[in-house]
Order: C-alpha cells, then sequence, then structure tokens
C-alpha cells in the first residue's frame, strides 16, 4: 500500500517536487534561450506558413539529456550531399515556461499558443553556438509523480534557416545570420539572398610612374578589324638584349560593321591599344599584333621615345569610385602623359594603363588620381531593414563587409536598381549600388540545379505530353 504519511497529491507535495526539480534545473542544466515563433502570412486552405520570424529571445535553464553528445546521426551523407542533422534533447521546467515565459508571449500578436512550449519554435543553445526547432513537445515524462507532471522535453532538430526573419535583439543570435566558413577556405551562405555590390566610402587612390628610355610612347589603330568574340591578345615585338618587352592591352567597340566582319550583333572590332608597360631599350618601333579573339583584321603600330612613362604602379587602390577618375602627370616634359584608370567593380582603382606615354620626362613625375565623387557613408547592421531610394525596395541585411563593399541581403520585396542609394533604417548608411546578384546562392551542399539540369536534358516540357501522346 502507498505511504500513508504522504498525500498523493497534495498542493504542498507538488510544489516540493517542483521547486526541487527547478533548483535541479538550476545546478546542472545550462541557460538556453525560447525563440516563439510568430507566424507572419499563412495560406487560407491548408494553413502552410508563408512567411513566420522570430524577434524575441526568452532565456531560461535547461537539462541537455543526451549528454553524451547530440542524438541520433550527427551527419547525412547522400547523393544530394552533406547535411548536419543534429538533434538534442532538453528538459525544461514546465512552472518556469507558465510563469515566466508565457505571460510575456500571451499578449503578443502572431503568436498562436502561448500556454506551453510548441512546435516550431526555435532554441538557442549556447554552446554550440546553434540554433534548434523543436520538433515535438513530451509533457508526460516522467508520468505523473504525485499526480502531476513537472517538466516539458523538447525534442529538437537543427533549424534549417529558409528566410525567417531572425532580430531577437541578442547579438549571440542575431549574427548567427552571417556566412559561415567553409571546408575550402571560402564561405557558406545558407538559405535564398541576393548580393549587392555597394560602392564604399570614397577614398583618393595613389600611384606612381617610372621613366625610362626607348620604350613605347603611343601605339596607333590603323585597322579596327572585325569578328571578334572577345578581346584578342596584343602581342609586341621583343627588345633587344637588356632591353624590357612591353605589354599592352585591347580595348573594344562595338557596333562597326567592316564588310561582313561584324555580322554577328555581338562581334566586335578594336577601337584602341593601351599600355600596360612602356618597355625600355627599344632600339626601333617594335611591330604589334593581335592575337586571338575570334576575329581578324585588327592592325596597329608603335612609336618610341625617350624620357616616357614606362610603368604606373598603384599604390592605393582607394575607394569609392564608379567612374574611371581624371589622372594627371606633374613633372617636366616635352610631351605630357595621358592614361586611364581601371575601376574595379567593388569601386577601387586596380590599374592604370598608358594611352600616351609621353616624352621628354628627367625626372619620375608626380602621378594625381582625382577624388572619388562617392557619397557613401557608414556601416550597416546584421539584420537591420535597407531600402532603395529610388526603387522603394526593402531587404534584410545578412552580412557587411565594408573590405569589398559586399552586401548579403535576405527577404527581399521589390527590386533594386543600379545607381540608387541602399539606405540602413537603423545604422543610417547609405551607398550607391554598384550591382546586383539576384540570382539564388548556393549553400554549398545541395545539388538542385545539377539535378533540374540533368531533368531537362531527360523531360523536354515544350511537348504537350512528355509522358507520351495525350
Amino acid at each position: 500500500m502507498l505511504n500513508p504519511y504522504f498525500l498523493q497529491g497534495s498542493s504542498s507535495e507538488q510544489n516540493l517536487v517542483q521547486s526541487l526539480i527547478n533548483e535541479q534545473l538550476r545546478m546542472y542544466g545550462v541557460e538556453v534561450h525560447y525563440l516563439p515563433r510568430k507566424y507572419i502570412t499563412e495560406k487560407t486552405i491548408i494553413k502552410e506558413v508563408i512567411e513566420s520570424k522570430f524577434d524575441d529571445a526568452y532565456p531560461i535553464e535547461a537539462y541537455v539529456e543526451n549528454y553524451d553528445g547530440y542524438a541520433e546521426s550527427p551527419t547525412l551523407l547522400s547523393k544530394f550531399g552533406i547535411q548536419a542533422t543534429n538533434e538534442i534533447n532538453l528538459i525544461i521546467s514546465q512552472e518556469r515556461f507558465s510563469t515566466y515565459i508565457s505571460p510575456l508571449i500571451k499578449n503578443e500578436q502572431n503568436i498562436k499558443l502561448s500556454l506551453r512550449p510548441k512546435e516550431g519554435d526555435l532554441i538557442y543553445f549556447p554552446f554550440g553556438d546553434r540554433l534548434f526547432e523543436i520538433k515535438y513537445v513530451e509533457h508526460e515524462k516522467p508520468f505523473y509523480q504525485l499526480q502531476k507532471n513537472y517538466v516539458y522535453e523538447l525534442k529538437c532538430e537543427l533549424f534549417r534557416y529558409e528566410n525567417e526573419i531572425i532580430d531577437t535583439g541578442v547579438d549571440e543570435i542575431d549574427d548567427l545570420l552571417q556566412p559561415i566558413d567553409g571546408s575550402d577556405g571560402g564561405t557558406i551562405l545558407l538559405g535564398s539572398i541576393q548580393r549587392l555590390t555597394l560602392v564604399g566610402v570614397g577614398v583618393t587612390a595613389t600611384a606612381t610612374a617610372s621613366v625610362v628610355n626607348g620604350g613605347i610612347k603611343l601605339i596607333t589603330i590603323t585597322n579596327r578589324g572585325g569578328g571578334y568574340t572577345s578581346t584578342p591578345r596584343v602581342g609586341v615585338g621583343s627588345a633587344p638584349a637588356g632591353g624590357i618587352t612591353g605589354i599592352a592591352t585591347a580595348v573594344m567597340i562595338g557596333g562597326i560593321v567592316v564588310c561582313t566582319d561584324n555580322v554577328n550583333p555581338s562581334a566586335q572590332s578594336v577601337q584602341s591599344v593601351r599600355i600596360i608597360n612602356a618597355g625600355a631599350g627599344y632600339t626601333q618601333s617594335p611591330g604589334i599584333k593581335f592575337i586571338g579573339g575570334g576575329g581578324s583584321g585588327a592592325a596597329a603600330t608603335s612609336v618610341i621615345e625617350n624620357g616616357i612613362i614606362g610603368i604606373v604602379t598603384v599604390t592605393s587602390g582607394g575607394s569609392g569610385y564608379t567612374t574611371s577618375p581624371t589622372i594627371t602627370f606633374t613633372g617636366i616634359s616635352t610631351v605630357s602623359a595621358a592614361a586611364t584608370a581601371i575601376v574595379s567593380a567593388t569601386g577601387t582603382i586596380t590599374a592604370v594603363h598608358l594611352s600616351n606615354a609621353g616624352a621628354g620626362y628627367t625626372l619620375a613625375p608626380t602621378v594625381t588620381i582625382s577624388a572619388p565623387s562617392s557619397t557613401a557613408t557608414g556601416d550597416f547592421q546584421i539584420n537591420e531593414v535597407v531600402t532603395g531610394s529610388v526603387s522603394g525596395a526593402t531587404a534584410r541585411v545578412r552580412n557587411w563587409n565594408s573590405g569589398t563593399n559586399i552586401l548579403d541581403v535576405y527577404k527581399v520585396n521589390g527590386s533594386f536598381k543600379v545607381s540608387e542609394n541602399i539606405v540602413g533604417s537603423t545604422s543610417g548608411a547609405s551607398h550607391p549600388l554598384l550591382s546586383a546578384d539576384t540570382s539564388v546562392q548556393s549553400d554549398g551542399y545541395a545539388d538542385n540545379d545539377q539535378i533540374e539540369s540533368n531533368a531537362d536534358s531527360i523531360i523536354d516540357f515544350n511537348e504537350r505530353n512528355p509522358f507520351g501522346q495525350p
């Protein structure tokens, strides 16, 4: 028979057991954060969740039941790639949840259930710096001791991010949206995102120049040729022994019809030749030849001179350039040099090519590169909303790299326009947009694109019925 000194279910006995359990959880547990899911948009028929967000995080003590490691298979290897399927079982106090978390979330909008933890909510596990999704809540284990249940057992699985908004205000949680290091030394961006290349804060580039004798002053086009589908290489005649052979690059132009060479609208002709290195030690003008590119007919001649600019070296690429800046050579000469700066996709100066190497320089001139016209300011913050100043498009910040001026965003609403300012709602940062990559970034694991491409070669959906006759 039962012990007569226990009432087997009195409130005082149940409260004692609950207090002991709470104390045990505080002693042997770990502090996790509970993130309730808020349902923003659902389908009306089958109630499929279209949009959801997590903007609250509540610390609570939990006991890790599978103390010897993550439960089940930690890694799944299949023909679809490698997937982490870590699972973890956590035990939390029913009383702590009902008296601490429930009152805080019961009046929140878009929360469906506040009386207990619910499937689909998240748990932030600090030791692994990971988010786990609650897959099942067991509320009857242990089974009615003293006629009551005291804990919830949360069976959780590693959360697979799918563009949910995570903006809890807890840095340790919100920074999980940033790229993680890949095994190949690169980064893996999880989830569907857009990559925006922005103009950096304006910093003026700097460069230096050298002076040589017997170098190539100028290369003049005598025949543009045609039919080039790619830029041909420019071959420069070798310098005599002890000299330096020049290096040059071609600049192409489209829309010029030379006989039938450029019938193909994408075909181009050679517009000009820029000098990368003027060389040195030439006693006569070297020959110029165009190699490859799929076209023919292009021809050019060169002129050599003494006291010319041999090579321009960029010492600092600066930032914030959207167009090629003005380059000035200051020094005594008979003919002043002229050059064009090469602007990278990120708004820096990567090289300076000479269109005319000048003549008569006795000392290396001072090279001045004009300042960028960038009005960019500030750094974006993780998870803040950014807005296009012209398009009105909005998105949330996934990651911001101020060194490369790459902004990864998610939850994009609308289409950003090149040249408009991308403005942060919280940071106040503002940067002009250079380019936007709207293609979904690969997460490094899934083989969706390869499977889809192979499927296209098997089934032709241009037919009325690819599976047989109608």
